[in-house]
């Protein structure tokens, strides 16, 4: 972790990387939250500066809105965001910033989804509340989704 403050989760998702990226890219409402939790996208932009807008909505009522942009977006390997900013570069109080990465292998992903925060506070309260648990299943979410779009794409 050290001075990067991250929090990570890495996987090897048997699905090749375009049917990780299609499930990233293009189902991301299916695969975001930890069930039984869901996600209304209201708008991703997939370009640096693109907005990221979700909505993330619990069993018991509760919602999270979370909005950001893009920082970098390579199509099939690797997208970055950020809390730090709204749309049109507008500061807001940062929580993180969010990396995923898709690297080859073989026939199979190797899938790493990460978090780096501004303050150890942060990144503690993010640990406290679940980060690996909660990643960890989004990350087999993805996996399932993209074998899913993997076997259609065969079939």
């Amino acid at each position: 972790m050290g001075e990067t403050r991250e929090l990570s989760v890495e996987r090897l998702i048997d699905a090749p990387v375009e049917a990780c990226w299609r499930a990233f890219s293009e189902h991301f409402e299916e695969w975001w939250c930890p069930r039984p939790w869901t996600t209304e996208v209201i708008e991703q932009d997939l370009r640096p500066g693109g907005r990221t807008a979700i909505v993330m909505r619990g069993p018991n009522g509760e919602e999270q809105r979370l909005e950001g942009v893009f920082l970098e977006v390579v199509p099939g390997r690797r997208v970055v965001s950020t809390d730090a900013f709204r749309f049109g570069w507008i500061p807001q109080a940062p929580f993180m910033v969010g990396t995923w990465s898709f690297e080859p292998d073989g026939a199979r992903t190797r899938y790493r989804a990460s978090a780096r925060h501004w303050t150890q506070e942060s990144c503690d309260a993010h640990r406290a509340m679940g980060f690996e648990q909660g990643w960890s299943a989004v990350a087999e979410q993805l996996e399932a989704v993209a074998r899913r779009l993997d076997s259609e794409g065969r079939a």
